[in-house]
């Protein structure tokens, strides 16, 4: 007969191992490739020596005269808090006690729990790649009494639990959190919710609204977005104080229109950045988009496209050796030229069930006939060395 404590052994003897290595190598073709560790980890925060410059003890002179002075490496300290990353998973009572007396049956509502973990952990994880940190999903527009028009349908999905936030402060507005989308039409830009709002209510005036995920204003791991900036901190960095934290960034749009993409962009990006950072570009992203211009651009040189398979079962077009891919998540008109080797993703451990202080998983929901099951990650990135990365805007999409 399957029981609970039946599951609750199945969770942390066969489910656990799988979907770690499912969600560390087989959501997002970029994470597969980053290195994650637990170096580095004191506590609660990520405190990291990286070393940038070169060692300047280093000279010429005379056959009889003085030696060089000695001057070791430059180094300066990243602080980062670990951040807190959350799957959950609920079960009925009902269903439990349905399929006791069939295994099979319960392995197959254990299975269809776990792949509906996978796919969202898939959607949210990688669009954290992508982000600031800041959890903003979009900007509010308009909405009537259950429909919120945004200005980017990208980052959100049927399904999700999403939070009302004032856009700078990231304060929850009243009576408009864990709203649940329902259904979002992607030509209009609108996305209905479970909850009740008034009309006009969030429309922008002194405050702009955004939508976020519940509960995760300021909270999300720090993604591209937050690197690739010439301005303020970065990881307790001032980029006015340290520069080599500033990527190449470059605009390659003329006279405010989008512009083909080119082997001689893409190649100008590469050799600035082997040339000043010393870095080796092994991964293109971009959006889907500025693929197919690329696509196009092979084709009016008649020339083939050379395909490649990644670790993780992706496959990718190639430049020159270098994979090249598209991501949902990268904004349009955008590609990033990034040595994957300068990232490493710092835990405190790899994915662990949430543990009560009898030692089981599966915990009954307080004041419903559900029982739940939590995977916790303590991570966040860290990119050592941002001068060495490269980012093309400006990119005409077909």
């Amino acid at each position: 007969m399957v029981t609970l404590q039946t599951a609750d052994n199945a969770l942390k003897e066969v489910y656990l191992g799988v979907v770690a290595d499912q969600l560390n190598t087989s959501i997002n073709p970029l994470l597969a490739r980053i290195n994650q560790t637990t170096s580095d980890v004191w506590g609660k925060e990520i405190r990291k020596l990286a070393p940038y410059g070169i060692n300047g003890g280093i000279g010429a002179g005379d056959e009889d005269g003085q030696l060089p002075n000695a001057a070791g490496n430059t180094y300066a300290q990243f602080v980062l808090e670990l951040k807190n990353l959350y799957g959950k998973i609920e079960i009925s009572d009902k269903a439990v006690r349905a399929s006791q007396s069939s295994a099979g049956a319960f392995v197959n509502l254990l299975n269809a729990e776990m792949e509906g973990l996978i796919k969202a952990s898939a959607f949210n994880f990688g669009r954290m790649l992508y982000g600031d940190g800041s959890g903003i999903l979009a900007n509010i527009t308009a909405n009537t009494t259950n429909t919120i028009t945004v200005d980017n349908v990208k980052n959100i999905i049927e399904g999700m639990l999403v939070d009302v936030v004032d856009a700078s402060t990231g304060a929850p507005v009243q009576n408009a959190t864990s709203l649940r989308i329902t259904s979002i039409n992607r030509a209009t830009k609108t996305a209905t919710v479970s909850g009740i709002l008034s009309a006009g209510s969030l429309e922008p005036d002194s405050t702009t609204y955004a939508l976020c995920v519940q509960g995760s204003y300021g909270k999300e791991i720090t993604g591209l977005s937050a690197i690739f900036k010439d301005s303020g901190s970065l990881y307790g960095l001032n980029r006015s104080t340290y520069s080599w934290m500033i990527p190449y960034i470059k605009d390659i749009s003329k006279d405010s229109t989008f512009t083909d993409i080119s082997d001689v962009v893409m190649q100008t990006a590469i050799d600035q950045l082997e040339e000043v950072a010393d870095s080796k570009v092994d991964f293109i992203v971009c959006s889907a988009g500025v693929k197919r211009n690329y696509q196009e651009y092979f084709t009016s040189y008649r020339t083939n496209v050379d395909i490649m398979e990644l670790a993780g079962g992706y496959k990718a077009m190639s430049y020159n050796g270098i994979p090249l891919v598209s991501d949902r998540f990268v904004a349009p008109n955008t590609m990033y030229l990034l040595n994957t080797k300068d990232f490493n993703l710092h835990q405190l451990c790899d994915w662990q069930w949430l543990e009560g202080e009898d030692g089981r998983v599966i915990k009954q929901t307080q004041n419903k006939p559900t029982y739940n099951a939590t995977l916790v990650k303590y991570a966040d990135i860290i990119c050592d060395k941002p001068s060495g990365q490269a980012m093309l805007t400006g990119i005409k999409e077909s």
